[in-house]
């Protein structure tokens, strides 16, 4: 009878597994497919949101995330969306700034991680404030490119990373809830 209970604990923990590498792996393939779309109440201003930069803010939010996976994920979402767009500037050296940056404020951070996870609005608060730091981080790629000038950049830096910011916050929701509803899922099989 022990031997039965311990076979389905086996089981279901690597049901689990599976559930959550699926479940993860699908929602950051579906990510990079619709980053190129521009669906109707997805654009402002010729910009729509950063789903990847979101995907990211998202995973690296969770309580058990280290800097160095953070920068992993980044960097793979980075080179990732740097093959459907130009390669340079890079978005790998953005989405890596970003994945850092949302552990170590995580980490800073006196709150506890289970009003973070469950709460959207801190998450959309983090989204928006990583997009801003992300536009900024291509800005300097492109100033130290040196093929414009400082307000050539600047003019059009504003009005991209204020739009990108204000989508990306606003459509985190759409990603965050249903990984986050998987990955409690996840947690309390766990605790079981």
């Amino acid at each position: 009878m022990k031997t039965l209970s311990r076979r389905r604990r086996h089981l279901s923990a690597r049901s689990r597994q599976v559930i959550y590498f699926v479940v993860t792996l699908l929602s950051a393939m579906l990510c990079v497919l619709i980053l190129p779309t521009r669906m109707p109440g997805t654009e402002l201003l010729g910009i729509g949101p950063n789903w990847l930069l979101i995907w990211v803010v998202a995973w690296s939010i969770r309580s058990k995330r280290t800097v160095l996976g953070s920068a992993l994920v980044g960097l793979t979402f980075g080179f990732l969306q740097d093959a459907l767009t130009a390669p340079f500037p890079s978005h790998a050296v953005s989405l890596v700034a970003v994945g850092i940056l949302t552990v170590l404020l995580q980490k800073m951070w006196s709150v506890p991680a289970d009003i973070v996870e469950r709460d959207p609005i801190p998450v959309a608060l983090i989204v928006f404030v990583m997009a801003l730091v992300a536009e900024t981080v291509m800005g300097l790629q492109f100033l130290m490119a040196g093929d414009r000038t400082f307000l050539e950049i600047w003019s059009s830096h504003q009005r991209v990373a204020l739009c990108s910011a204000i989508l990306s916050s606003l459509w985190t929701p759409v990603i965050y809830f249903p990984l986050n509803r998987v990955w409690e899922m996840t947690k309390k099989l766990e605790k079981s």
